[in-house]
């Protein structure tokens, strides 16, 4: 549950509320976080200061995640920043768009912050302090 050093997460939603509970559960991970309310603003964000990780909703206004998800790859590469989409979206098929698009994980809202930190070390970016 520790890192080695702060690592940087933009947190991507039109939600303000999940943005601050978000927020709340990576700083107490470790994480010096930001955020932004739209795929717009992320990759404003993403351009100006490249983050670690990327927590992302799918339906946004403005710009929607998954166009986020392809723009961002398209631009930056497949592997940074490693992009946790965090969505109400539960189909399969949907599970399997995200994945194709370039997520390296997926977590259903609502989420707390066991679920997060475990797709964190899962993603690489937290070590496990059990293992």
């Amino acid at each position: 549950m520790t890192r080695a050093s702060p690592a940087t997460c933009l947190v991507v939603d039109d939600s303000r509320t999940v943005r601050k509970a978000a927020r709340r559960i990576l700083e107490k991970l470790g994480f010096t976080v930001a955020e932004a309310g739209d795929g717009a603003e992320a990759l404003t964000a993403c351009r100006a200061a490249m983050p670690e990780v990327v927590l992302l909703d799918w339906n946004m206004p403005v710009m929607d995640g998954i166009t986020f998800l392809r723009t961002a790859r398209a631009e930056f590469g497949p592997e940074e920043p490693v992009v946790v989409l965090c969505t109400t979206e539960a189909a399969m098929d949907r599970i399997v768009e995200a994945l194709g698009a370039g997520a390296q994980e997926y977590i259903m809202k609502p989420f707390d912050e066991e679920l997060l930190r475990d797709k964190l070390i899962q993603a690489g970016l937290l070590q496990d302090q059990a293992a």
